[in-house]
């Protein structure tokens, strides 16, 4: 699998000058970049050059069609781009006045993160500020998560499985989001990828405890591909902890949370619940009976539905 910075094989020059003809754009930009063996951080350096700040996430995501140029910022690195790669002037800039290239049957929409979170305002102006297109690309199609409660009542760690699934070519990347409870500092919480990733930017958000990480694969996935990744998470920052809550965008997909309680915190009760949004009622309250070994509970769903589920617990 060949790097994200790496150019694609090189199209012969009747290639190029069909595609620089026909479009779409993002596959017009991947053979022009490709024909003049440019990695995308020597393309981004070029593009600096002239005075225009780009980042190679950008670039990556436009070659991919994941997102496309339409700021006025954005539309003059595309004329710088034709120059830099020696194209006639607006070859590119032509592309992007068509219509948008056909992606296929529509997904269904997805929940933002201001229906599922209570700080979903403060998710989405860190990923704003991360140049990542809205759809990441991936389904979830089984997700084993599981928490541990420490000896305060505190939130302690975190850990996540995932097995997703691409649904368009080029995804390398997942977002994780971690909310800590009341009186976390989010700039103390850690974030650990030990399995088929690592570790990219790590944003956060202070006044609502808030941490965005991004985990990059170690391959680029093609349409269809499933991948499986591990990732962590250290908080222990907040105060005592009453629930923990995993938010869904989209249906479909196996998720199992288990929460573990430290033997000096132990709850009187605990709850599974769904709800619609984070300001809802809990519904489908079911109780749960915490092992008497490992002090565990858990939740199984073989295929989630849009909103929130959850568990939670009461400590009197």
């Amino acid at each position: 699998m060949r790097p994200t910075g790496d150019p694609p094989d090189a199209p012969d020059t009747a290639q190029l000058a069909r595609m620089l003809r026909d479009g779409p754009f993002h596959t017009a930009l991947r053979a022009a970049i490709a024909a003049r063996g440019l990695p995308l951080q020597r393309v981004q350096h070029r593009l600096a050059a002239r005075g225009i700040k780009l980042g190679v996430t950008s670039l990556s995501y436009w070659q991919q069609g994941a997102r496309r140029p339409r700021h006025p910022e954005s539309l003059r690195a595309v004329s710088a781009l034709e120059e830099i790669l020696e194209l006639p002037g607006g070859s590119l800039l032509r592309l992007l006045t068509g219509p948008l290239p056909d992606a296929g049957p529509p997904r269904p929409a997805a929940r933002s993160y201001r229906a599922l979170v209570s700080v979903g305002a403060a998710v989405e102006g860190l990923l704003a500020g991360m140049e990542l297109p809205a759809d990441g690309g991936l389904h979830t199609v089984g997700h084993h998560e599981r928490v541990r409660i420490g000896p305060g009542g505190e939130l302690r760690t975190r850990e996540s499985q995932q097995i997703v699934r691409a649904h368009r070519d080029g995804v390398d990347r997942y977002l994780a989001v971690h909310h800590g409870d009341p009186g976390c500092d989010a700039t103390r919480v850690e974030v650990t990828a030990y399995e088929n990733c690592r570790t990219g930017r790590v944003r956060c958000h202070r006044e609502a405890g808030v941490v965005v990480a991004e985990l990059l694969f170690d391959a680029r996935l093609r349409r269809g591909d499933t991948y499986v990744f591990g990732y962590g998470i250290t908080d222990g920052t907040g105060g005592r902890s009453t629930e923990y809550v995993r938010g869904f965008s989209y249906a479909g997909g196996q998720y199992v949370l288990q929460v573990a309680f430290d033997e000096a915190a132990l709850p009187v009760r605990c709850r599974r619940f769904a709800r619609t949004g984070p300001g809802a009622p809990r519904t489908a309250l079911v109780d749960l009976t915490p092992s008497g070994r490992h002090r565990a509970v858990h939740l199984l769903e073989q295929e989630v539905r849009r909103g929130i589920l959850g568990i939670t617990w009461d400590w009197e």
